[in-house]
This record gives structure tokens, C-alpha cells and sequence, in this order.
């Protein structure tokens, strides 16, 4: 259950740095202060929920693109981002190409190593103390 609370921080955090990266970055995204943490948590919903979707439409009718399953439920979060009112807005087809790519590298590149450094290295520090305290006693 920790773990899974540490992802889903980790997870928030993520899209909340590609999201202000994307909008410092690119041209034609924006976001109001107003509607930022709206745009963040659906943002992140919507990846979560449509990324397994993605995925298992992705395997059973074209493998050849799970490659790009990523980038597909990212542009997809994205688009359902912008349909909240005072939130995040996206103009012009190259905000549209290189949004999803900025936040998608963000999101990937930045859970990954959070990941690894805030979970995976814990968690085996956790399980090695409780191994010596198991043959301490």
C-alpha cells in the first residue's frame, strides 16, 4: 500500500513538472494558476485509465506501434485536459506534436528514476533491516 501511495505521488509530481515544462517550453500551451491542479489530476486520471486501453487495443490490432503506447495516452490525457474549463489550453498543431512528447519524456524519464531511487532503493533497504533484525532475534 506505501508503495502504491509513493507511485501515485510520484506519478502527480511527474505530470505537474511535464505539464509546466510543456507550457515554459512550447509555444501555444498554457495553463491558468487557477486550474493547474485540475488540469494535473485529470491529466493523471486520464493516463492512468487510458493508458492499459491504449495498450490492449495497440497488441490486438497493430503490435507493431506498442512502441508509441505512451505517446498515444499521453496526447489522449492531454486532450481531455483541455476540455476542463480554466485549465490547460493547446493551440496550433505544433503544440499538439511536441506536448505530448515533452510530457511524455517527463512523465517516463522522471517516474523511472524517482522510482527506482525512492522506491526500489527503500524498499530493499526496508526488507535488508528487517532481514538483520529477523536474525538479530
Amino acid at each position: 500500500m506505501i508503495r502504491f501511495l509513493i507511485h501515485a505521488v510520484i506519478n502527480l509530481v511527474m505530470a505537474a513538472v511535464g505539464l509546466l515544462l510543456a507550457g515554459a517550453l512550447i509555444d501555444g500551451v498554457s495553463m491558468q494558476p487557477s486550474g493547474f491542479i485540475t488540469a494535473v489530476l485529470v491529466f493523471v486520471l486520464a493516463q492512468a485509465l487510458l493508458a492499459p486501453f491504449v495498450f490492449n487495443l495497440a497488441r490486438q490490432y497493430a503490435s507493431a506501434v506498442l512502441g508509441g503506447v505512451g505517446l498515444v495516452s499521453t496526447l489522449l490525457a492531454l486532450w481531455i485536459a483541455t476540455l476542463m474549463p480554466n485549465g490547460l489550453t493547446m493551440d496550433g498543431v505544433s503544440a499538439w506534436v511536441l506536448a505530448p512528447l515533452v510530457v511524455w519524456l517527463v512523465t517516463a524519464l522522471g517516474t523511472w528514476v524517482a522510482g527506482y531511487f525512492l522506491v526500489t532503493r527503500w524498499w530493499d533497504r526496508r526488507t535488508d533491516r528487517a532481514a538483520i533484525r529477523k536474525a538479530v532475534a
